[in-house]
Formats: structure tokens, sequence, C-alpha cells
């Protein structure tokens, strides 16, 4: 039997009152179950521009649809766990500040919660190109779809194996009270340099312990592609900070025989290979996929080093103790 439930929609904000307020435009446009109730909690991670203006508009629009509440610690996972303890709903589905919602999204999206099935469901995320793809960009591959916040499994639906995106997700309450929240070492943060896996990290820590998360793809956001993520650089950038949270989500394997000052020797084997295999490529958006990979494992390397130099310093502190 379906149980109808009480949603919180989670919305993190970090100065983008323009775009804000389009996201909120269409999330007002929402239509679910006239027996569910729901609310919109934006939680301002300490923007300095309109944002607190933007989302009071809301809230004497729409009384009782939408609160505001002000995080002043730096980091969008502080963010989303403090929606999750402000919440009031006993399901929680998160969105982004710079997308747009289909109006059927959250009914789509959290239907499949009630059977008890499923610990989480994860939704379609579309992208709005500002023009036409450039040539070098491996748009059908998992490097030049990710970058990009593009989630497109297809028109069916069914279970996942891999996790969801943040920008279009929902979750049991109970869920984040049995394995805990959002990692606050990972995730876009104050200096900009480590951006991912806050999202990704719990939801593969669902999968690890046998949870069920479904694919929803009735679910849709649009996610309007920038301008100036378009350039090699910023794909650059984002693969090797990738490779840096991979690194500090899961760490290196316990049993990796074979380091070089904390770095896994199999690393320096797979930027050799793979720098060769893409200076020898000649199709541009293979070329440039394989550069990726570079970056990535680089990013990879970056972060071992780091966490063997930490963890020397550590030891040595003790022994000074």
């Amino acid at each position: 039997m379906v149980e109808m439930a009480n949603i919180t929609i989670v919305l993190c904000t970090f100065n983008r009152c323009k775009s804000l307020e389009k996201a909120l435009e269409s999330i007002a446009r929402t239509t679910v179950r006239e027996s569910e109730e729901w609310e919109v909690l934006v939680v301002d991670n300490n923007s300095d521009d309109e944002t607190r203006e933007v989302v009071d508009d809301f809230c004497r629009r729409y009384p009782n649809r939408f609160r505001y509440f002000f995080e002043p610690r730096q980091g969008k996972s502080y963010a989303l766990n403090s929606g999750i303890e402000k919440a009031r709903g006993d399901v929680l589905a998160f969105v982004d500040d710079d997308v747009t919602v289909e109006s059927t999204w959250l009914q789509n999206l959290t239907a499949g919660l009630g059977s008890g099935e499923w610990a989480g469901v994860g939704g379609r995320i579309l992208a709005q190109w500002p023009c036409v793809p450039p040539p070098w960009l491996p748009e059908k591959e998992w490097f030049g779809r990710a970058p990009l916040t593009v989630f497109d499994l297809g028109f069916e639906a069914g279970p996942l194996t891999d996790a969801p995106f943040g920008t279009n997700m929902a979750f049991h309450r109970r869920i984040f009270e049995k394995y805990g929240t959002f990692r606050t070492d990972l995730g876009p943060g104050p200096n900009g340099k480590i951006r991912n896996n806050e999202d990704t990290e719990f939801g593969r820590r669902l999968l690890s312990a046998g949870e069920q998360l479904k694919y929803e793809p009735a679910a849709v956001v649009h996610h309007p592609v920038p301008q100036d993520r378009l350039t090699r650089g910023y794909f650059l950038t984002w693969w090797f900070n990738k490779g840096r949270a991979d690194i500090r989500e899961a760490g290196v394997a316990s049993d990796t025989k074979w380091l070089v000052s904390g770095i896994p020797l199999y690393l320096f084997r797979r930027v050799a290979v793979g720098t060769l295999r893409w200076m020898a490529t000649l199709n541009p958006s293979r070329r440039f996929s394989r550069k990726l990979a570079v970056w990535l494992a680089a990013g990879m390397m970056v972060e071992s080093y780091r966490r063997s130099k930490d963890d020397a310093h550590k030891r040595e502190k003790l022994k000074c103790v």
C-alpha cells in the first residue's frame, strides 16, 4: 500500500539570486496529489547578493509554502545538512538553484517512495545548451556529461546501480537518521578546490549498505549549460578535482602494496599510458576524453600525496605527546 507523505524540497544556494528566482518560479508551479503536503526550504549558504530578498518575495507570495534559513558555515554540505535538520517533511527532495523543474517533477520523483521498496530515487537531468556543443566535447561519454550535471539513463524506470546527482534526488528522512548526512569534507567549499562527490558519496554509501535506489525518468529537471563551462580549462579542472575528491572519499585501498610518497604505483602507470593514448589519438572528442582521464588520475595522485603528508604529520604530533 502506498503511503502519503509530507515532503520538504531542500534547495541550497550561494550568490545565484538570478537563477534562484527562475528555479523557485518553476517549483511554485509544482503539482502533487491533494492528500500530500509539501514545502520548499531555501538554505542560503552565506550569500551576499539579493538572495534573501528573492526568497522573502516568494514567502510573501506563497505563505506557508516557502521558508528561508541562513547557514553561515561556507560549504554546500553544511547547507545540505542544515536543510535536513530544519526540514519538516518525512521525505526530502533535493534540487539546485540553477535548474528549472517540470510541473510534475516532485510528484513523479517521490511517488515510488511510499511503497517502502526504495530508500531513495533519482530523476533525469537534461542539459539546456546555449549553443552548438564544441567539437572537442565528448558529449556522449561519461567524461563529457558529468561536469555539465547531466543524468539521463533513458526512459525506462528501474533500480540504480550508481548514485544519482544531487540536483534531482529524494530520500526518506529515516535514511539520513540511519546512515548519517552529507560529508562536509566533500563538495563545493570556501576554497573552491574540492568540488565533487558530496551527493554521489551518499548514494554510494546507501548502495554499499544494500539499500535500493530507483531511477525515475519521469521526474525531469532542466539544467542550463553556462557558456563559461564550455571550455577545455573548465573540464580539465573539474576532472582533476574529481580525482582529488575520489581519493578523499575512499582513500587509497588498504591492500595497495606499492606506494611512492603515498601515491599508488598504478597511478603512475595510468598517467603514463593515458598520456600516450591521448597524444596518439586524432579524433578531437576522443582525444580530449583521454586527456581528461589523465587529469583525473593526476588529481588522484595529488590527493594521495597530500593525504600521505597529512598522515605523517599526525604521526609526528602523536610522538611528541
